[in-house]
């Protein structure tokens, strides 16, 4: 039966091959077709008709009427409930629920995901509405970039350098400042020995960089056009027992604190893997070497996804192993840092499926699962996959596992304003801490620690150990803590009254470039904040940006509050949406914010 498409993405239409299919009459049908497909758990009928006809004298006869005119053209779709609910089954699809479930359907071509969600229509009668659809059109249009990306690097994988080049070229037609895109076209022409463009696009790449951003070429399009394996000596015999030996040894360097030398050995057990037949070998080579770049050296950028992918490729298509599950699990972990949550939960959730048999993995994977919970604002499913995680490492005796599982714990009960608790799952990881000798990880913890004698008002301790986190940030050169201790100094001294001190830590927060975008929302929430105490003329710049990166990235609460400083500043569409959004937020301390800040009860509207 021949596929008929609903696309939400660019002007809105059903599409069907070969066919001339009715159309939903209205933006309002439109609008309430984009909103139940964007709202995977459902969403009650009363909050729909209030959302999207809030002048109407009967809103739910307004929203029945829609709902019949999508069941007259969108025959076969059942749009029922209350919650209502929107499934799509074939021979329909709908190119949106596709774009956020990764794992829906047959799969969607990234090359079709093109233009804004409900393109060319616009809804100022619905203020609340309008609102969630900027957000959603940030959010569906940061989807569809990193679809492309991650293609071109599963093309580049799988030895396709054509298509690889031209996936990342269109990626780069959305955003030509995307470094990790550049990456990988240059990575693709290469391999295509198409040197002298590659060499273009470097130069090219150097240009725009400079005369538009006042900064110089990223270090990953350089390294993309440079960089070569190392050499391993030719006599070296390639074999299970050499590769294991060089996978040993650089665990054993990196275990000393000896990075550099740890990853030109595991760099040469990938040499030696792919002079072998054991493919399986190959890939287990590739994500040992992934996991020590992410986690010992701060790589983020293409050349570790490059490797993920890789590995993969090298596993074989079924994925049910240990290795395949790291992989998955590292690709995940990349798409919560840079802050792409429907990506995130789509390798995540099959780092799961491959890990069954593995709780140690399974107990990793369900940690960075919290995470992202977390930056979503979905704290109790964060608290449930933490919880677990930490028993999973308990058993399996992970104690760094139960130290990041349970300083996660402790940063969500921070978040919510349960202030023992947080201190004491603080407590326990920083203990760990100590155990292991774990000091890059120290100044997240005392980060957090630090905020939890700041929320309780006590100055002298808070300070204590947000000093330790700066410093201890600072000398690690560790650019996600430096953004989170900083911003933690600025709440300091604004707790103080010390707007000037408070303005400059503000500053020194905003020159690192974290690659986990959740601590950037933080302290773009936080300059907010600061710049409203000191009226900055700032404040605006601070609010756009911290709005944007919380629409793309689906951090659900800083979305409120950036709409709750928008309100501050005047802007009373802002003022009417933060009720609405911050109702499905399960968060006391946003409660008792937003009500001291606008006399309102959240989650009461």
């Amino acid at each position: 039966m021949a596929e008929t498409w609903i696309r939400l993405l660019g002007p809105p239409r059903i599409e069907s091959l070969g066919a001339a299919p009715p159309q939903p009459r209205g933006r309002k049908a439109w609008a309430v077709l984009a909103y139940l497909a964007l709202q995977a758990e459902g969403t009650g009928r009363s909050r729909t008709a209030a959302l999207l006809f809030p002048d109407a004298a009967d809103p739910l006869g307004a929203l029945r009427w829609n709902l019949s005119e999508l069941r007259r053209t969108l025959e076969g779709v059942k749009i029922a409930g209350d919650p209502l609910r929107l499934d799509v089954r074939p021979p329909w699809r709908c190119d949106a629920v596709e774009a956020v479930d990764a794992g829906s359907g047959p799969g969607l071509d990234p090359r079709t995901v093109n233009g804004q969600l409900l393109e060319g229509l616009s809804f100022a009668d619905c203020p609340v509405f309008d609102s969630w659809l900027a957000d959603q059109r940030f959010r569906l249009e940061n989807v569809a970039e990193s679809m492309l990306y991650e293609a071109a690097l599963a093309a580049l994988a799988s030895s396709d350098p054509g298509a690889a080049a031209e996936l990342a070229s269109l990626a780069l037609h959305r955003d030509p400042f995307h470094a990790d895109c550049n990456a990988v076209l240059v990575k693709a022409l290469v391999a295509l020995g198409e040197h002298r463009r590659a060499r273009e696009h470097v130069t090219k790449c150097g240009n725009l960089y400079r005369h538009e951003l006042g900064l110089p070429l990223p270090a990953e399009v350089r390294r993309a056009l440079y960089d070569a394996a190392p050499e391993a000596d030719a006599e070296m015999p390639a074999t299970t027992a050499t590769v294991q030996s060089y996978l040993d040894a650089g665990g054993a360097s990196l275990s000393a604190g000896a990075v550099d030398r740890g990853l030109d050995q595991l760099r040469l057990a990938v040499v030696l893997a792919q002079r072998t037949a054991d493919r399986h070998l190959l890939a287990k080579s590739l994500v040992a070497l992934s996991g020590a770049l992410i986690h010992q050296a701060g790589g983020r950028g293409a050349e570790v996804a490059d490797f993920l992918h890789r590995a993969l490729q090298a596993e074989g298509p079924d994925g049910a192993s240990r290795t395949a599950a790291a992989a998955y699990r590292e690709l995940g972990f990349l798409s919560v840092q840079r802050g792409v949550p429907d990506r995130a939960a789509g390798w995540l959730d099959r780092a799961m499926q491959a890990a069954k048999e593995f709780p140690d993995e399974q107990a990793r994977i369900l940690g960075i699962q919290g995470m992202l919970a977390s930056d979503t604002a979905r704290y109790e499913d964060a608290v449930t996959a933490l919880t677990e995680s930490g028993r999973l490492a308990k058993e399996v005796r992970n104690r760094r596992q139960q130290a990041f599982s349970e300083a996660l714990l402790g940063r969500v009960r921070l978040l919510r304003g349960e202030l023992d608790q947080a201190a004491h799952s603080l407590d326990r990881a920083r203990d760990w801490i100590a155990a292991e000798h774990w000091t890059a990880f120290e100044p997240l913890v005392a980060g957090l620690r630090g905020g939890t004698y700041l929320a309780a008002g006590r100055l002298e301790e808070a300070a204590a150990l947000i000093d330790r986190s700066w410093v201890l940030a600072e000398l690690a050169g560790d650019h996600c803590y430096m953004v989170l201790a900083a911003g933690a100094e600025a709440r300091l001294f604004l707790a103080h009254g010390d707007l000037a001190a408070a303005e400059h830590w503000i500053d020194r927060g905003l020159e690192p470039k974290p690659w986990y975008l959740w601590y950037s929302a933080q302290l773009l929430d936080t300059a907010a904040e600061v710049a409203i105490a000191s009226r900055s003329p700032r404040v605006s710049e601070f609010v756009e940006r911290l709005a944007e990166l919380a629409g793309r990235s689906g951090m659900r609460e800083f979305v409120v509050r950036a709409q709750s400083h928008r309100a501050v500043l005047g802007d009373e569409a802002a003022a009417q949406a933060v009720p609405w959004l911050a109702k499905g937020i399960d968060n006391p301390a946003l409660e008792a914010f937003l009500a001291q800040r606008h006399g309102i009860a959240a989650r009461g509207q």
